[in-house]
């Protein structure tokens, strides 16, 4: 009896929680937990059907990834002339920022989201990260990402300078990252990304170039392979930040090769190794801190149910595996705690992975040195 009292008392405190939970009705229909989240759902609409278009993991996808992490960079707790963070500087000071070598290939993303930016009544930084979160959920693996909304554009450019390079050493790196608030664990977190990206700026005869043998999907494969041993290039050879990789088709950085393998990450890196789990929930952390840097999260709303739930990762693609002629022997291992042994190699003759399709929407006006970038959208401030 006692035990039943009990059991009703949680179904009523479970009840009440719920009931003191604030819901509001958008016009469009949509119930969320803060009446200023519904400015969103015109803008998810437009970018669902007439930016990503139902591409899946796609060209787009990665586009807006890459510019929320440029922009959000911009920031340094011991140079305040370094930026704002994730303040939108890196479009509305594009033809300033996008001449950066560093945002080399960001002139892709502004081609694509400008004109959306023009369209809709949110803030420049805000619709950065509400596109990379929305951009996130369209690939498999994903953990539904966080989205807080109202950060304040910026009014000035970021320094050049604020985004790590490719061809930088490990603690140069680590470095910069740890200046602008995150750990090399959070580092290591954020390069999750890559399992779901591609290179367009280092082999500059090659384009769409993926990490991974799996750029369409958010899996561990990222991780295993770039432990593997590298023996060729997909293009030509000697291109600033770019390594010999293990598989036909894909690009090697030379900073993730590094990273890999050096004493300060390389045990960071391989506990993710057919570890999705760990994968997940880190990148979820790590994007969401990267996503309000330099803003102030108390003056923020809390817009998470607004993004869509992803796709599940199929239980097929779960476990990690060594591409076509590859096995264990082919991994350089630095890490001195046990490796992942028991993988299988995929079945079948080496493949070529091809390169992602490019997105026809991110070619335009605005030109890799920044010039043609010009600001038609209205700035908040």
């Amino acid at each position: 009896m006692l035990s039943t009292a009990f059991s009703l008392l949680a179904v009523l405190v479970t009840v009440s929680n719920a009931a003191l939970t604030k819901r509001v009705a958008c016009p469009n229909g949509n119930i969320v937990s803060n009446k200023a989240c519904c400015a969103l759902f015109p803008v998810l609409e437009d970018i669902q059907k007439n930016m990503f278009a139902d591409d899946g993991c796609a060209d787009a996808a990665h586009a807006t990834l890459r510019v929320a992490f440029h922009d959000a960079i911009g920031f340094s707790k011991t140079k305040p002339s370094f930026g704002t963070g994730a303040d939108g500087s890196i479009f509305i000071f594009a033809e300033q920022e996008l001449s950066y070598d560093a945002n080399l290939g960001i002139a892709d993303a502004f081609n694509l989201e400008a004109p959306f930016i023009a369209n809709h009544s949110i803030g420049v930084a805000d619709f950065i990260q509400f596109a990379a979160a929305v951009g996130l959920t369209k690939c498999p693996g994903v953990l539904r990402p966080r989205f807080l909304f109202g950060r304040v554009d910026a009014t000035a450019p970021a320094p050049d300078g604020t985004v790590p390079e490719p061809f930088q050493d490990v603690p140069t790196i680590l470095a910069r990252m740890a200046d602008a608030g995150f750990s090399a664990a959070e580092l290591v977190a954020l390069l999750a990304s890559h399992s779901i990206a591609g290179a367009d700026d280092v082999d500059p005869n090659l384009s769409g170039l993926p990490f991974d043998s799996t750029p369409s999907v958010f899996d561990t494969q990222f991780f295993l392979e770039t432990l593997l041993k590298g023996t060729l290039y997909p293009g030509t050879s000697g291109n600033q930040g770019e390594v010999e990789t293990a598989i036909a088709g894909t690009l090697r950085l030379q900073s993730d090769s590094l990273l890999a393998r050096d004493p300060a990450t390389s045990c960071l890196w391989q506990a993710n190794v057919n570890n999705q789990a760990l994968m997940a929930t880190s990148f979820q952390a790590a994007f969401a801190k990267m996503q309000v840097v330099g803003q102030d999260v108390s003056k923020m709303v809390d817009c998470s149910d607004v993004i869509p739930v992803p796709p599940l990762l199929p239980i097929s693609d779960l476990l990690a595996f060594f591409p076509p002629g590859l096995s264990h022997s082919n991994i350089q291992q630095s890490c001195l705690l046990p490796f992942p042994i028991l993988l299988p190699t995929k079945a079948g003759a080496p493949e070529t992975v091809p390169p992602i399709a490019q997105d026809p929407a991110t070619d335009g006006p605005c030109r890799d040195d920044g010039s043609g970038c010009v600001t038609s959208f209205t700035k908040s401030t």
